[in-house]
This record gives structure tokens, C-alpha cells and sequence, in this order.
């Protein structure tokens, strides 16, 4: 897996994705301390000196190796303003599996950005990192996730009951996937 075979940044309608640099701190931190990010996250939100150190691992992450998360900032094209981010995590090198998580700053929420943005990272998944199949694993409980997910037309493969515990409640997941197949056919029939 080679992000350097990546011509950044990526250009959609109305988004640009790309690395994130120091000088994001500001606004990863602002969204990022928020407990409503946190909800679906299954943590709480970094403070302080951790928070430093997240975003720290955010600047030099690698992607080789079975874990490793491939991570990009999602800012606007008009006013290049940070709203997010989106990732491929390499879930199993050998089996061509990833998984694609986003985060967003709820302020913008509503706005099909998280959408856009996803797309273009299941794309760069296909196309770059030549993934067989990348599946989403989602709180059963967070709607607005749901909705991406389903408006890109992933499939959901499985309903796990009360599976994650975060501050003493149970929560269900869901986990939606698509295979590079049925998204070049998807493309296909867009174009």
C-alpha cells in the first residue's frame, strides 16, 4: 500500500482532500473535542497533551502494515476551511480488505460533504490501494452515518446486537460493505 502513488490533493465538486499540516491543529482540535464526535467513537474526546499527540500521529502515520490508518483533511474549495477527515484503515493486507471511517465537524453537517468526501476515498481505495473490498462499521444508532453509507449505496452485511459497551450502555453495530466490483459498476453507470 503506496499513498505515495497518490496525486494530492483530490479535487471533487466542491471539497479538496489532502494531508493534513501542522497548521491544522486549530481546527482538528475544535471538532474533535467535541462529545458529540466522541459519541459514535466509542471514547471520549482527547484533551490536552493527548490531543497534541493524536494529531501528532495524524502528520506521520504510516500505511504498510495490517492497522495502519491512511488519513486525509477534507477542506472546502472556496474558502479552504478544514471540515473533516476521511480514512482507509488497512484492515487485512492479504485479503485486500479496508475499512473507511470519516469524522466531521457537526457544524457542517447536513451539507452532503461527508458523502462527497467518502466517494472519493472509496475511489482513491479501488484505484490506488487496489482494495478488494472496503467495508464502513457503524454505530447502529448514528443515522447521519448510516445515510452516507447507504446513499453511496454499500451494502449492510451485518447487524451485531449490543457488541461495544462505551460509559456502561450497549450499542449495536452495523457494517455496510461494497467490493471493487460493484463499485466500478456503480461508476460505470453514473458516467
Amino acid at each position: 500500500m503506496n499513498p505515495e502513488n497518490l496525486n494530492l490533493p483530490i479535487l471533487t465538486e466542491r471539497l479538496k482532500l489532502r494531508h493534513f499540516v501542522p497548521s491544522d491543529f486549530s481546527d482538528y482540535s475544535a471538532y474533535h473535542s467535541l462529545p458529540a464526535v466522541y459519541r459514535y467513537l466509542y471514547e471520549a474526546p482527547p484533551e490536552g497533551r493527548a490531543m497534541e499527540e493524536k494529531f501528532s500521529k495524524v502528520l506521520s502515520a504510516a500505511f504498510e502494515d495490517d492497522g495502519d490508518i491512511f488519513r486525509l483533511a477534507v477542506v472546502r474549495k472556496d474558502d479552504d476551511l478544514l471540515v473533516g477527515e476521511v480514512l482507509l484503515k488497512l484492515a487485512s493486507k492479504a485479503a485486500l480488505q479496508g475499512e473507511v471511517g470519516y469524522i466531521f465537524n457537526p457544524d457542517f453537517a447536513g451539507k452532503g460533504y461527508a458523502t462527497e468526501a467518502v466517494s472519493a476515498m472509496i475511489d482513491i481505495g479501488f484505484s490506488i490501494f487496489a482494495f478488494h473490498r472496503i467495508f464502513a462499521r457503524l454505530d447502529a444508532a448514528n443515522k447521519g452515518s448510516v445515510g452516507v453509507v447507504e446513499r453511496l449505496g454499500l451494502r449492510r452485511e451485518a447487524h451485531l446486537i449490543q457488541n461495544d459497551r462505551f460509559d456502561g450502555v450497549w450499542g449495536d453495530e452495523y457494517i455496510y460493505a461494497v467490493l471493487a466490483s460493484e463499485w466500478a459498476a456503480r461508476v460505470d453507470q453514473t458516467a
